[in-house]
């Protein structure tokens, strides 16, 4: 994702990186060629005239504007779900470490205090790995380096987010018992446990369950059909002035087409996916913090940064 400020409006009018037009431009150039071509032919295919007309257009238009309408809101609430999630995870990321530090979990010990806190990390490190089918061994390596725990169980654990969940909760368990760590306690750092493996849990479901493929290629040939159709219901109409208009629209339509496929996967390294790592840094941050220990670089946030 593309983190940055909101740009001046007269700016924005000319944004490229972060936008679907990059996406979009060859159907952009085909549109033109099509409808620079139902102009030169007078709306002719093989000699014949199609007889199309701008008010059959308005009828579609709208019933395919309403369709896109339903497809982005569906789009939006897998997007938005997906941001509660982290946000989730954050919060109960951050309880965890200081009920873990505050409780007894970890003791007077640094080396224990330092495990527990970078193993919460590597939890949330491991998941957006997951979820985006990329290696977690760098990071894995940079947060538990003393166990090398990545080499050693890159061949059986498939599942790090939850490996690295019951790693805690065994670390909690022999607090419990060997007595630094009280049954209320116990149960307080657990419930926080919990939430972050239903936070593994619901993003997993997004990650596995798209959209309906029937549902996307409807859309995607309706739009294209009547993209390709419109220039020959507006020439009679508007003559040398279709290709403008016909790309005007056309632009519309499938920008809301591509806008919906992007966020329908709101964990892709796509511009308009999560901020995954935005976020995973903001966790290991605020846990450091508490943690005592020195905190990497903020993400920055300028022109066109590209975070993920």
């Amino acid at each position: 994702m593309i983190v940055r400020p909101q740009p001046h409006w007269f700016r924005m009018l000319f944004v490229w990186n972060g936008s679907v037009l990059r996406t979009i431009m060859p159907q952009m150039l085909m549109m033109t060629a099509f409808s620079t071509l139902a102009v030169l032919t007078d709306g002719k295919i093989f000699g014949d005239k199609l007889p199309l007309n701008t008010s059959t257009f308005t009828l579609l238009g709208v019933a395919l504007a309403i369709f896109l309408g339903f497809r982005n809101s569906a789009s939006y609430d897998r997007y938005w779900e997906g941001r509660k999630i982290w946000g989730a995870l954050l919060i109960a990321a951050r309880a965890l470490a200081s009920q873990g530090l505050r409780y007894g979990v970890t003791g007077e010990d640094a080396a224990h205090k330092k495990l527990f806190i970078h193993r919460i990390i590597a939890l949330a490190y491991a998941l957006k790995h997951q979820l985006r089918k990329t290696s977690p061994q760098e990071d894995m390596v940079r947060l538990l380096p003393a166990e090398a725990e990545f080499d050693a169980t890159a061949g059986t654990v498939q599942y790090l987010p939850v490996y690295q969940m019951d790693q805690l909760r065994a670390m909690l368990a022999q607090a419990n018992r060997q007595g630094r760590l009280s049954d209320t306690g116990l149960w307080t750092c657990d419930q926080q446990l919990n939430e972050i493996n239903h936070c593994i849990g619901a993003s997993e479901r997004i990650a596995s369950t798209p959209i309906p493929f029937a549902y996307g290629v409807l859309l995607h040939r309706t739009v294209y059909i009547y993209c390709l159709l419109l220039p020959f219901g507006l020439v009679d109409a508007i003559g040398v002035a279709t290709p403008l208009i016909s790309v005007f629209v056309s632009y519309t339509f499938l920008a809301l087409e591509a806008i919906a496929s992007e966020i329908s996967l709101p964990f892709a390294c796509s511009p308009n996916g999560l901020a995954l790592d935005a976020i995973s840094l903001e966790i290991e941050r605020s846990l450091l913090e508490l943690a005592g220990e020195p905190l990497p670089p903020a993400a920055a946030c300028g022109k066109d940064y590209r975070l993920d």
